[in-house]
């Protein structure tokens, strides 16, 4: 008597080229290894202290850009004015620590995101997770800089960055397109807060206060940098990189405008407004 033969269906043969389950393999091992870093509580809360860290250096710079609307503002507009007016103040080191230590985690909870596609697998959400990244660590050692006493103003290096730029071949052509590309990026801002875009970050609504202090706060934002992205493109139009020294040339660029200083109160109370959005974003973000 035959032994029953039991069909368990057909086998589907898969063929590759050689080593392709072992990198397949390592692909899933990497993807797991970042889910579960950007997954982890010291993770989670650094980046959320690092959305507060950002909350707390736009509401400095906006008071400084107001200082400077109204002729009494000696410290520069930008992220190394408000981390060295930090600084100055009682205690201002151990914030410092702390805002180094969150935007450092917040860089790496983004770069977790770039690798797993956990907000959309299309490239440009990878990019743009890949940019925020480096936006955060050049934060995290801006911060480590000034808590260690040696940070400089981003001001006069933004400017002479430009300038070495300009003095080789391309050079012209690669800061136009960095002033496009910025100009692109304060586009999208502007979008974003009139579209209330911003919410689709946060788990949950944060309240119509922080509403419209995020609608306000990314157009003045957005504003801000499309200024900073036009004085690039002028910049590399004229060959010169008088002008071309980041927010605080923009914001200074405002002033001098007619209504300059109206003008430059209504960007500067959109940027606290931007500082004060990031608070909230701080507890209802999706992390």
């Amino acid at each position: 008597m035959c032994p029953a033969v039991r069909a368990v269906g057909p086998v589907r043969l898969v063929s590759g080229p050689p080593g392709w389950e072992h990198d397949a393999m390592d692909g899933n091992e990497v993807n797991g290894a970042a889910r579960a870093v950007g997954e982890s509580r010291p993770v989670e809360y650094g980046a959320r202290i690092g959305y507060a860290a950002s909350g707390l250096l736009h509401l400095l710079i906006g008071w400084i850009a107001l200082t400077v609307a109204w002729g009494r503002g000696g410290t520069t507009a930008d992220q190394s004015g408000a981390l060295s007016r930090l600084a100055a103040q009682p205690g201002g080191s151990v914030l410092l620590w702390i805002s180094a230590a969150g935007f450092l985690l917040l860089g790496l909870w983004q770069l977790t995101e770039a690798i797993t596609g956990a907000h959309g697998s299309k490239v440009s959400a990878r990019v743009k997770a890949v940019g925020k990244f480096v936006v955060y660590v050049a934060l995290a050692w801006t911060a480590f800089r000034f808590a260690s006493g040696s940070g400089t103003s981003s001001r006069r290096q933004t400017q002479d960055f430009t300038a070495s730029l300009l003095q080789h071949s391309g050079g012209r052509l690669l800061m136009g397109l960095v002033g496009v590309a910025i100009l692109v990026i304060g586009g999208y801002h502007v979008y974003k807060g009139w579209a209330e875009k911003f919410l689709q970050d946060l788990r949950e609504h944060p309240g119509r206060w922080a509403v419209s202090a995020g609608r306000v706060g990314y157009i003045a934002k957005g504003i801000a940098l499309s200024i900073v992205g036009v004085l690039f493109m002028v910049g590399a139009w004229r060959r010169s990189a008088k002008n071309t020294t980041g927010l605080d040339g923009a914001l200074r660029t405002l002033r001098e405008q007619p209504l300059g200083a109206w003008l430059l109160t209504l960007v500067a109370l959109g940027i606290a407004c931007y500082g004060i959005y990031s608070f909230a974003r701080a507890r209802y973000t999706k992390v």
